[in-house]
């Protein structure tokens, strides 16, 4: 298992030291269980593949006390087009990305907007919670 060393085909979009967003086409997974976050991420994002006849052993999570400060998530791009527009934690758009069918993209901190690109975009979207409700989760830019 690979954790938190970024495979190689993995487009990283960092500010100065700091990792705003990494963005994981659909052609370019690898074999085996390849993590793109890193350990400390509130999201623990990775990729799986395998061959026909793999089994990952069965498991229940045990519960453990976490501190999660910040909201980070996870956009994949089931059918269609999305263009992201990544933003600095100082709120200046640092980059634009187009994402396409089978891509997701790994929202880790700075900002990040969306625009479809294609009638019947389809997208998943997942982030840590609970809910805390937008006027203390998000700030507009």
């Amino acid at each position: 298992m690979v954790f938190g060393g970024i495979p190689l085909n993995k487009v990283t979009i960092k500010d100065g030291e700091t990792v705003l967003a990494i963005l994981i086409h659909g052609a370019d997974w690898e074999n085996g269980l390849n993590f793109v976050s890193s350990q400390e991420d509130y999201l623990q994002v990775g990729t799986w593949r395998y061959d026909k006849g793999k089994t990952l052993q069965a498991h229940i999570h045990k519960t453990e006390p976490r501190r999660v400060p910040r909201t980070q998530e996870v956009v994949f791009v089931k059918e269609g087009r999305v263009k992201a527009d990544i933003y600095t934690e100082k709120r200046e758009l640092l980059r634009s990305l187009e994402l396409g069918k089978n891509d997701a993209l790994v929202l880790l901190s700075g900002g990040h907007g969306f625009e479809v690109l294609e009638d019947d975009t389809q997208v998943l979207e997942v982030k840590n919670g609970p809910y805390v409700g937008a006027d203390r989760d998000r700030e507009r830019i």
